[in-house]
């Protein structure tokens, strides 16, 4: 069974950093596509960042670009999220999630999410 465990959330001031990693297991991780969602309260899940099999491959929501970056190590079978000059809009859940390739911004493509992880930024 697929499983995937964020972690690294927390409370952080506006224009710091956060790096959420999510640990998978349960199949040959290199093989799939990983992505980086997120939930406000009172909003929809939005895409964030995603990745495809090799690092090579990278998706960004507009709303990040340039401040985010998404990476994967693939002998750790784990994803990170690097969160730089964090706003208070970023506050949310973030949810890792997998799926087959390529790597995709829409939450179908994606069959397996994990729990999430809260971010909070004050400003």
């Amino acid at each position: 069974q697929v499983q995937l465990v964020e972690s690294g959330g927390g409370l952080v001031q506006a224009g710091g950093s956060l790096r959420l990693s999510c640990a998978a297991s349960g199949r040959t991780f290199s093989l799939y596509a990983m992505a980086w969602f997120r939930q406000a309260p009172g909003k929809e899940r939005e895409f964030v960042a995603a990745i495809g099999r090799s690092t090579s491959l990278t998706y960004y929501a507009d709303s990040v670009k340039g401040r985010f970056t998404i990476s994967r190590d693939n002998a750790k079978n784990t994803v990170y999220l690097q969160m730089n000059s964090l706003k208070p809009e970023d506050t949310a859940v973030y949810y890792c999630a997998t799926g087959p390739p390529p790597p995709s911004g829409l939450e179908h493509s994606y069959n397996y999410w994990g729990q999430g992880t809260q971010v909070t930024v004050s400003s």
